[in-house]
């Protein structure tokens, strides 16, 4: 096909895509899930229904995530790496901007291919204009939250209602994860039978705040700290609500045919993964009480202390470089055509995108920072995998050249091989001095667009709380009605 053009070769696959069978595509986002929180790595907390999923499928036991999880979701939509798109952290609550709208999506390239495209749950791309809204991002059909965190109960995050249907805000009464599972149940059921679905399954659970239903919160009576306890419950309702969703495809005929992927957005959030430090939020809380009387020194509190995730054997977690939190439980699934098979195989949240549409048959841009990883799901021999560059809010950075894995922490510089060091406990930056500066050199030239976010002290002023009284309109009528996106969405605005 050498001469031909990309917009030729792919109209070419959409009509060879048309003419074969093609398999449907769910992909399902926990968020601030832990390494330790699910039954195939051994946790204490019952996920059966994913268990079931990870060990007829493939373990990715070297899946990687970026610290926070607006980075991790640029990167699962674009294939290209956020720091490149000019987000290095989540959006807050009053962001102006979100993932670049000259950016084509996952949800796009399969809506050209003829797919019904649906994301429920969290988005956390951007919402002030219409045009950063999932509607325009590639989707047909949304139904959740635009921002970062709700209470499971109200639906509030930052004192604003937030829970909608395609930009229409909804009253829906439950609970959170419960009203997700139920949503995509009928849109399965209710679907274009003849046309294949991408549902984006984007659940918010286990993120803080700890709520769950009370049924639950009793299965876990044995475990004494009562974060954990709530964390294990809201994880379990999670397992359940993946389970209603597979129990709607096996009724509808489509579970053999549909492709699943499953990761955690970021590391799980603990004490080790604090916000701020843990001493000072306990001798505030044990003056004052809780909540505490500053609203930033509560949202500091609560980010610290309240966390019951568990990534062990893993270093620290959500918003850190280390393992803890960037290694994330991942698996892959698809009856028949992925052998089951555990692998450490390298595979990264900007992997996603080529690697899906790789499997089905599609093409996808040369320029993206992610490569498909389908050999190492077929348990083949495979490439190399692309380096990879994972940025705290802090500022941490820490560059991956399968298996060396360099962290930049300012002055400081570590080393490890994560094949033979996998909890990063002993550093070889004094022995492989060639190496480091080799990785730091690449380190410093990766492609950086200037940063989308808001300024520090804004967020300091008017925290995104997660649940909570209501004292401002609701989100989706705070968006802007805005010009739609540029026809053209080959590249980005930003620095390619």
């Amino acid at each position: 096909m050498q001469g031909l053009s990309k917009v030729a070769l792919f109209a070419a696959t959409f009509w060879v895509l048309t003419v074969q069978a093609q398999p449907n595509v769910l992909l399902i986002l926990a968020d601030d899930l832990g390494w330790n929180d699910v039954g195939f790595h051994g946790s204490e907390i019952r996920t059966p229904n994913l268990d079931s999923l990870a060990l007829t499928g493939v373990v990715l036991n070297q899946y990687h995530s970026q610290p926070t999880c607006s980075p991790t979701r640029a990167a699962l939509m674009t294939g290209k790496s956020p720091q490149r798109l000019g987000i290095y952290q989540q959006f807050a609550k009053y962001a102006t901007q979100g993932l670049p709208v000259q950016e084509k999506t996952l949800g796009d390239y399969l809506q050209t291919l003829g797919y019904q495209t649906w994301l429920i749950g969290k988005w956390h791309l951007g919402y002030a204009k219409r045009v950063f809204h999932p509607n325009s991002r590639g989707f047909d059909h949304f139904y959740g939250h635009v921002t970062g965190g709700i209470g499971y109960w109200d639906h509030v995050h930052g004192g604003g209602y937030d829970w909608q249907r395609n930009g229409t805000t909804v009253r829906d009464q439950g609970y959170a994860t419960h009203l997700l599972a139920k949503e995509a149940v009928d849109l399965i059921k209710k679907r274009d039978d003849k046309r294949p679905f991408f549902l984006f399954a984007s659940f918010n659970a286990p993120h803080l705040p700890n709520e769950a239903p009370a049924p639950a919160i009793s299965e876990y009576a044995h475990i004494d700290n009562p974060f954990r306890r709530i964390h294990a419950a809201m994880v379990t309702e999670l397992d359940r609500s993946v389970g209603q969703i597979i129990q709607a495809l096996k009724a509808e005929g489509e579970y053999e045919n549909t492709l699943i992927w499953f990761m955690s957005d970021n590391g799980g959030l603990n004490r080790e993964a604090s916000l701020g430090p843990v001493s000072l939020s306990e001798n505030l809380q044990g003056m004052f009480g809780k909540p505490l009387p500053i609203k930033i020194l509560e949202f500091i509190r609560t980010n610290t202390l309240d966390g019951g995730s568990d990534n062990t054997p893993l270093r620290y977690g959500k918003g850190s470089v280390y393992e803890g939190g960037t290694r994330v439980p991942s698996f892959t699934h698809w009856p028949g055509q992925l052998p089951a098979h555990r692998t450490d195989e390298f595979v990264t949240a900007q992997d996603v995108l080529p690697t899906i549409l790789n499997l089905i048959g599609a093409g996808y841009p040369d320029e993206l920072d992610g490569s498909s990883r389908r050999s190492a799901l077929l348990n083949q021999p495979s490439s190399a995998p692309n380096d990879y560059v994972t940025i705290s809010q802090y500022g941490d950075q820490a560059y991956y050249r399968w298996p060396w894995k360099l962290i930049s922490m300012g002055d400081r510089v570590e080393l490890y091989n994560l094949i033979d060091d996998p909890l990063e406990t002993k550093s070889l930056a004094d022995q492989e001095t060639h190496l480091v500066e080799d990785l730091k050199n690449q380190l410093d030239t990766i492609p950086r667009a200037p940063s989308l976010h808001i300024p520090l002290y804004k967020v300091l002023w008017d925290p995104d709380f997660f649940g909570g009284k209501e004292d401002r309109p609701p989100w989706a009528e705070r968006t802007v009605l805005d010009s739609t996106r540029p026809s053209s969405t080959s590249n980005s605005g930003a620095i390619q």
